[in-house]
C-alpha cells in the first residue's frame, strides 16, 4: 500500500511542478492566453492517445512495469519542456515536451489506479481516495517548491530536470512493492471495446470528465488568474495554486471517512456544491474572498476522480477495461479545457473565464446516482 501511494505522490510532483512554472513559461515564450492554451493542449492530446491504450497495456505488462515505463516518459517529458523554456526558448519544443509528458502521465494514470483498485478490494474499505490525496500531497509539494523556485529565480531547466530525476528515481523503487492489479498476461484481451458499450461505465466516464474539467481548469490557470484578475506576483500566484492543491489534499485524506459513512452520492453532491461555490468566489469576489473560494475549489475537487475511479473498479474481473475508458473520456475534458479557457480568456480575461466551472458542475450534479449503481462499492457491500 506504501508503495502504491508513493507512485501516486511522485506523479502529482511531477505534473505540479510543470503547472506551477505556467506564469514562467507564458513569460519566457511570450504568448497570449490563446497561444498558451494551445501548447498546453499538447499535454492532454499525448494523455488522451495514451489512455486509449492503456488498459491494453497494464492488462499486458502489469501495472508495475506498466508504471515504471510510463514514469520514464513522464521524466523524459519534464526534461524537454525545462529545456525549451530555460535553456533554448521554444514553445514547439515546449508542446512537444509535455506531449511526452501527458503520454507518459496517461499510462501511469490507469496502470495505478488499477494497482490502487484492487488494494482497495482487498483491503474491503475506502482507500482510493487517500492515494489520490497523495497524489494532492505530491503537487502540493511540487508547487511548495515551485513558488519558492521562481521566487529566487532559479532555471526552469534546472527546477524540472531535477525533478524529472526524483520522480523516475522514485517511482523504480517504490513499484517494485505492487502485488495486485494489471497481472501480466499474454492471452486474452482486455475488455476495453465491450466496456466501451457500458452504459453505466459511459456515465461514470462523462461525470469524471466534468470533474476533470474543474480540477484540470484550475491547475492550468488559477495561478495565471490571480496574476492578471487579481494582480498578485507570480510568487504568490504559485502559493495560490499551491492552497488549491493544499486543501484538495485535505479533502481527499479525510474523504475517506465521509463515505464509509454516508456513502459515494452525497458526498459526492456535497463536494461539488462546495466546488460551484468556489469557483464563484474566485471569479466575481475580491482577492480576499477569492482566496478562500480557492480553499472551497479544491475542498469540492477533492473526492470525483477517485470515487470515479472506485466505481468504475468495482467488478476487479473488468477494472483495467472500465478504469481505462473512464479516464479516456474523463481526459478529454483535459484535453479541451486549455484551448477552451485559454480562447474564453482573449475575449473575457482568463479570471472571468473561470465562470464556464460552475457552468458545467451545475448540470452534471444530475449524473451523480450513477455511482451507486451496478457492482456494490466497498461502503455499499458492507451495508447489505
Amino acid at each position: 500500500m506504501i508503495g502504491v501511494a508513493v507512485v501516486f505522490g511522485l506523479n502529482g510532483l511531477a505534473v505540479a511542478s510543470w503547472f506551477a512554472r505556467v506564469p514562467a513559461a507564458r513569460d519566457v515564450l511570450g504568448l497570449s492566453a490563446g497561444a498558451l492554451g494551445l501548447v498546453l493542449l499538447c499535454l492532454s492530446v499525448g494523455a488522451t492517445l495514451a489512455l486509449l491504450t492503456a488498459g491494453e497495456i497494464t492488462h499486458r505488462l502489469g501495472a508495475r512495469r506498466a508504471v515504471c515505463v510510463a514514469t520514464g516518459g513522464v521524466a523524459a517529458g519534464l526534461v524537454i519542456a525545462g529545456f525549451a523554456i530555460g535553456a533554448w526558448p521554444s514553445a514547439v519544443a515546449a508542446g512537444a515536451g509535455l506531449f511526452v509528458l501527458g503520454y507518459g502521465s496517461g499510462i501511469c494514470n490507469v496502470a495505478m489506479n488499477v494497482e490502487a483498485a484492487a488494494v482497495e478490494r482487498a483491503a474491503g474499505r475506502t482507500v482510493m481516495p487517500r492515494f489520490h490525496a497523495a497524489w494532492s500531497l505530491g503537487t502540493v509539494t511540487g508547487a511548495g517548491l515551485a513558488a519558492p523556485a521562481a521566487w529566487l529565480g532559479l532555471p526552469v531547466t534546472v527546477h524540472l530536470t531535477g525533478i524529472a530525476l526524483i520522480a523516475l528515481a522514485g517511482t523504480l523503487v517504490a513499484a517494485s512493492g505492487f502485488r495486485h492489479g494489471g497481472a501480466p498476461s499474454g492471452r486474452g484481451g482486455s475488455g476495453v471495446l465491450k466496456a466501451w458499450r457500458e452504459p453505466r461505465t459511459l456515465l461514470i466516464g462523462v461525470l469524471v470528465m466534468v470533474l476533470a474539467f474543474t480540477e484540470g481548469t484550475a491547475n492550468d490557470w488559477l495561478a495565471l488568474a490571480f496574476v492578471d484578475g487579481h494582480a498578485f506576483s507570480q510568487a504568490a500566484g504559485a502559493a495560490v495554486f499551491g492552497l488549491f492543491v493544499t486543501t484538495m489534499t485535505c479533502g481527499r485524506a479525510l474523504g475517506t471517512f465521509a463515505l464509509d459513512r454516508w456513502g459515494r452520492v452525497p458526498v459526492l453532491f456535497a463536494t461539488m456544491v462546495l466546488a460551484i461555490g468556489g469557483a464563484l468566489l474566485v471569479v466575481l469576489g475580491e482577492p480576499v474572498p477569492a482566496i478562500a473560494g480557492v480553499a472551497l475549489w479544491g475542498l469540492g475537487t477533492s473526492l470525483g476522480f477517485p470515487v470515479g475511479m472506485s466505481a468504475a473498479a468495482d467488478d476487479a474481473s473488468h477494472a483495467s477495461a472500465r478504469v481505462s475508458v473512464v479516464s479516456v473520456i474523463g481526459y478529454t475534458a483535459f484535453l479541451a479545457g486549455p484551448p477552451v479557457v485559454g480562447l474564453l480568456g482573449d475575449q473575457t480575461g482568463i479570471l472571468r473565464a473561470l465562470l464556464v466551472v460552475p457552468v458545467l458542475l451545475v448540470p452534471a450534479l444530475a449524473l451523480v446516482p450513477v455511482l451507486r449503481s451496478g457492482a456494490a462499492a466497498p461502503e455499499e457491500a458492507r451495508t447489505r
